[in-house]
């Protein structure tokens, strides 16, 4: 994870995974532009559990400026709440160009995520395996399946196993409500660990890239562009609001100049 690209608004792509990603997307092109720990993008992923289930589609098709497509399957195991799993997922895929960002809030990750290797990335639990050594092998896993490879952590665990681990993710996600439902209140305590993930990643000069996931709006996403996020999931914020596209425009535009 030395050397990343990034295709369309948001998509980081490896040398070794771009002749994957085009088997996968026949006949797609998508922009490509370099990445560095020192031009950072920084992205809004609409999270579809807090679309309507009954027409994913049109939800989707309200924000078209988004950068990722955040979806979350949830096993009702390892979070208190059931979701949607694979068909409902690669359905909603192919409504769409945008990088599809798969979050498994699931047991038994290493059964079940290699499944979604034809999505653009996937997130997994840390909370899910048996140690980072288990995280770290995993990721290879996807890597070689084609896809990218994140790791979550819900707020009450630590960060601190996973740094000297970092370059075997693309995406970490840190968690700012308790897993399994939309609507919650932010969790600001957690900016701490995006702060130390921040640290390391800048000092190592890696390209792995900070995810926050929970009560994101228009304020909260400013605190978490201070503490160094590149990407905010933001599910009721943009998908309550009477125009959808305005709402993510304005969490990217409120993080952003936080950032700076």
């Amino acid at each position: 994870m030395t050397e990343t690209m990034w295709t369309g608004r948001g998509a980081q792509e490896t040398a070794g995974d771009r002749r994957a990603a085009a088997v996968r997307r026949p006949g797609r092109v998508r922009r490509r532009t370099k990445i560095t720990c020192m031009n950072r993008q920084t992205l809004v992923a609409p999270s579809i559990l807090a679309a309507d289930f009954s027409d994913l589609a049109g939800s989707v098709a309200q924000v078209p400026g988004a950068d990722w497509l955040h979806i979350d399957i949830m096993d009702n195991h390892f979070v208190p709440n059931l979701s949607f799993g694979l068909p409902v997922a690669e359905a909603v895929r192919t409504h769409t160009d945008l990088f599809t960002d798969v979050h498994l809030m699931i047991e038994n990750p290493q059964r079940w995520a290699p499944l979604y290797a034809a999505f653009d990335s996937v997130t997994f639990h840390l909370e899910a395996v048996e140690d980072v050594a288990a995280a770290t092998a995993l990721a290879d896993e996807l890597h070689r399946a084609g896809t990218r490879a994140g790791v979550s952590v819900k707020p009450g665990t630590p960060v601190e196993p996973l740094l000297d681990s970092l370059a075997s993710f693309d995406v970490v996600l840190v968690m700012s409500v308790e897993p399994g439902f939309g609507g919650q209140a932010f969790m600001p305590e957690v900016l701490g660990k995006v702060r130390a993930l921040r640290s390391r990643i800048d000092a190592g000069s890696l390209s792995t890239l900070v995810e926050i996931d929970g009560g994101i709006s228009v304020e909260t996403a400013a605190a978490a562009g201070a503490a160094g996020v590149d990407v905010l999931v933001a599910g009721s914020s943009v998908f309550g609001s009477d125009d959808p596209q305005a709402a993510v425009d304005a969490i990217r535009a409120s993080a952003a100049e936080a950032r700076q």
